[in-house]
């Protein structure tokens, strides 16, 4: 499957109440184990116990990837509702508090938690994850670092968080100004290679800052329970068909860059920087904003249109063309943050409370989520 480059998905959500749909700060342990005895280890318990997250298998096809997704978020929410629970899918929830969240018990999360201490309590965001296996798993370094431009991209696609703490943030994207509290997340180095990557690893793990590669977490990464290379950058998206689209860009950019060994090759110190600054802008403006370049200024749809031409062989080949075509509409049509704030504002205008129109979001999210 590696020469197929199969791909899986990973989606984590919030556990609410169903009818107020608001955060359950600590749903009860029958419910992860009734979503265990029914999906096995396709379901997680995640960080925070108002978390769960869903596991797909590997798949070289993308509809079967969109049905098996679309069972596990019917499957858990079905579960859910027995308990008085929905999901919902977003970077964030939009009035949740953090304080009152509690902490999964885990001899891994107690350790992170020791760790993080505040920053860890405030970690109550929720995420897409995208694996992608190469043929050859050494090739995953270097891939990594040529798939760096477009980072940005997949932040503004999978904009789901223009919420924090019952407030509008002024941002499409907020998970990731609150992740990247936490230590080694966000764009990673220059790595060229994977000895340079492994002596990164070795250093931390040899002075007992980390265990392990698994403590990185960064918005790409090579995992180290899978040989895959995995994106993170993206916010959970609400609607599944944002998510399927962006498994298939993220699938295709990897098809093509490891077929063309030189894209990209020449990024250095700069590019880096200017990546650093075009994932600001990505959760600043979403699918709005502009990116820079070399040349100037470049629209997210502009960018979309490039890699949908460039790309277009490997797209063919593994299936994809129809998700990756989807991501100009999501840039022409808006994101999950788009949708939750025109149904804030719409209340708002209407002469409803703060407290509505956040109530009007909330309610959109669950339903959106399932359906």
């Amino acid at each position: 499957m590696a020469d197929e480059f199969s791909f899986g998905i990973e989606e984590e959500y919030f556990l609410v109440d169903a009818r107020t749909h608001e955060i359950s700060a600590d749903a009860p342990d029958a419910f992860f184990q009734a979503v265990r005895k029914a999906c096995g280890d396709q379901v997680a318990r995640e960080f925070l116990r108002s978390q769960v997250e869903v596991i797909t298998a590997p798949h070289i096809d993308i509809a079967a990837a969109r049905a098996e997704l679309r069972h596990l978020r019917r499957i858990v929410s079905e579960i859910a509702a027995t308990y008085g629970l929905a999901i919902l899918a977003a970077g964030t929830h939009p009035t949740a508090s953090w304080r009152e969240q509690q902490q999964t018990e885990s001899e891994r999360y107690d350790a992170v938690m020791a760790d993080l201490q505040m920053i860890g309590q405030r970690d109550m965001l929720c995420g897409l994850h995208v694996h992608v296996e190469l043929p050859d798993p050494d090739e995953r370094i270097d891939v990594m670092y040529r798939v760096l431009p477009y980072l940005p991209l997949f932040v503004a696609l999978g904009a789901s968080s223009p919420f924090w703490q019952s407030r509008r943030t002024g941002l499409m994207g907020y998970r990731l100004a609150a992740y990247d509290e936490l230590p080694r997340t966000g764009i990673p180095e220059l790595f060229r290679t994977t000895a340079e990557y492994d002596a990164y690893v070795a250093a931390l793990v040899h002075a007992g800052v980390v265990p392990d590669a698994s403590y990185i977490w960064w918005t790409i990464r090579p995992s180290l329970k899978h040989p895959t290379l995995e994106l993170r950058a993206p916010d959970s998206c609400t609607r599944l068909d944002d998510t399927i689209a962006i498994a298939a860009l993220y699938r295709t950019l990897v098809h093509h860059l490891a077929l063309h060994p030189f894209e990209n090759w020449e990024l250095d110190a700069v590019g880096r920087a200017v990546i650093v600054e075009n994932k600001w802008r990505a959760q600043r403006y979403g699918v709005h904003g502009t990116f820079a370049t070399g040349t100037g200024a470049v629209k997210v749809i502009d960018m979309i249109e490039e890699i949908i031409a460039t790309t277009a062989e490997s797209a063919r080949e593994l299936g994809c063309e129809d998700g990756v075509q989807r991501c100009r509409d999501i840039a022409i049509n808006g994101t999950s943050a788009d949708e939750q704030l025109r149904r804030y504002n719409a209340k708002r205008q209407a002469g409803g409370s703060r407290e509505d129109a956040l109530a009007a979001v909330t309610q959109w999210l669950a339903t959106e989520t399932i359906r």
